[in-house]
């Protein structure tokens, strides 16, 4: 049965319309052994023009979610102006909505997805530097133990959250290995026999949804094998949900 939920209030973040339509580039590519799936590491040649920005766009996403209106039936404004509005979104609360009428209006695009594939340059000058991916309390707080009891509170949390049309932003760790550590919104849920499939935009890979999974009989979550990642159990900090966290 989904978890989404119907009731009158905030509308519900949309892939299609709610994402960036650009990747965060990883650093390295990642070779994953058939065998045992550990993984090897090598640079990435090209360097990447726009990389270690996976928090930072979880946090814009999220920000013109809850605080930008976009109009396709008005002129579309020069770079200057966009600057202008990208950087009154992104300097805007990523934890709460602000009331409609204080939304600022992007002119001339339907959505963040089509704004940032007309205007990707200056969607990643605006949105902040990779410096912004490291300054977070969750990057202390995965040094201390994480129970499958705090895993248990955590995906009923994200559930609820989502009934409410709230999109969580997630931080993926697994420490102290750090063969994982990024960053995801999740945008809907059903529930399943095992416990909970969330469905998350994921900066890393723009094109399509990624499936994390959560076991209640494990209280375990996991994401299935990527480019970046080769699958398996991790842990998940929900984040930007209060100012300690």
């Amino acid at each position: 049965m989904s978890k989404e939920s119907d009731q009158d209030g905030p509308r519900r973040f949309e892939f299609a319309r709610d994402s960036f339509a650009f990747e965060n580039e990883t650093f390295w590519e990642y070779h994953f052994d058939a065998a045992t799936g550990k993984p090897s590491f090598s640079r990435r040649e090209p360097k990447p023009a726009y990389g270690h920005r996976c928090f930072v766009l979880t946090r814009a996403a999220r920000q013109f979610f809850y605080h930008a209106r976009f109009a396709m039936n008005q002129e579309a404004a020069d770079d200057q102006t966009c600057r202008r509005l990208i950087g009154q979104v992104v300097a805007r609360n990523p934890r709460e909505p602000c009331a409609p009428e204080k939304q600022i209006i992007i002119p001339g695009h339907a959505s963040l997805r089509a704004f940032s594939a007309a205007r990707p340059a200056l969607l990643k000058a605006g949105c902040g530097g990779a410096w912004r991916s490291y300054v977070l309390p969750s990057h202390w707080r995965m040094v201390f133990p994480i129970s499958r009891a705090h895993q248990a509170r955590t995906a009923a949390s994200l559930a609820a959250a989502l009934q409410r049309n709230i999109p969580p932003i997630i931080h993926l760790v697994k420490f102290p290995s750090l063969t994982v550590n990024h960053s995801m919104i999740l945008f809907a849920t059903e529930e399943t026999r095992e416990g909970f499939a969330f469905q998350a935009y994921d900066p890393n890979n723009p094109n399509q949804p990624q499936r994390l999974a959560f076991d209640s009989h494990t209280s375990t979550f996991s994401l299935p094998p990527n480019h970046y990642w080769g699958g398996g159990e991790l842990d998940i900090i929900e984040i930007y949900r209060s100012w300690l966290m």
